[in-house]
């Protein structure tokens, strides 16, 4: 092979190695560990200080309206291939607010509202994407979420043990409103009621035009996660 060939064949591998190469190094050594799914068990980040508790020790305590505190998480997952190397991209927010209403230990009333320009990842580039096209915050500001059909609580979940249900509630994502099945585990510990839950959100549904940008290819679909800390 001529010393000319010889060039093109190493110039051509140059390219190849900083193709495939670049994106894992980002990935891998560079880009921040992707935040674990939010769980009873997160321990959220929050901005400013927390709400004070009150220890509930019977059902008449849970009696009334609870308040979104500022320990309350919503965000989204997606998942994302950088020149063939898979990833995922999540985005976080603790500008919630919302509230909850018992009564005779039924719940009777939930909702909860996130300021959607709030949202925050690991990449400036991301953030731009979403707040511009894919989610409009200009012209949406805000999501929400509100229970359609009370939930009763049970004795068990009175006394601190984990509440499993599906609740029904009409999701506005994007100035589109759907009824969604979201299904959710709920605790109730140290005077908080946290509540935890995941909506899948097929970006077609909303109005959510194709994430994908260039080289990043991101999937028709990504998730909803939430944790909203109730307190009085």
């Amino acid at each position: 092979m001529s010393p000319l060939g010889k060039k093109v064949l190493l110039a051509a591998a140059v390219v190849v190695v900083a193709v495939v190469g670049g994106p894992w190094v980002y990935i891998n050594v560079i880009k921040d560990d992707t935040p674990e799914a939010l769980t009873l068990d997160t321990v959220p980040t929050t901005i400013g200080a927390a709400s004070d508790t009150t220890v509930v020790t019977s059902a008449s305590d849970v009696e009334g309206e609870w308040v979104a505190t500022s320990e309350s998480v919503v965000g989204y997952r997606v998942r994302e291939i950088l020149f063939g190397q898979s990833t995922e991209g999540v985005g976080r927010t603790n500008s919630v607010t919302g509230s909850l209403v018992v009564s005779e230990s039924v719940v009777t009333t939930a909702s909860f509202t996130v300021e959607m320009a709030t949202l925050m990842s690991d990449s400036d580039r991301r953030d731009r994407q979403v707040a511009g096209r894919i989610l409009d915050v200009a012209s949406y500001p805000t999501s929400s979420f509100e229970l359609l059909e009370p939930i009763t609580l049970t004795p068990e979940s009175l006394d601190g043990v984990e509440l499993a249900v599906t609740a029904k509630g009409t999701l506005t994502l994007r100035g589109v409103s759907r009824e969604v099945s979201v299904p959710l585990v709920a605790q109730l510990v140290d005077g908080t009621i946290s509540v935890n839950g995941t909506i899948e959100i097929v970006f077609a549904d909303w109005g959510i035009p194709d994430p994908s940008v260039s080289a990043i290819s991101v999937e028709d679909r990504g998730l909803l996660e939430f944790l909203i800390a109730f307190g009085r």
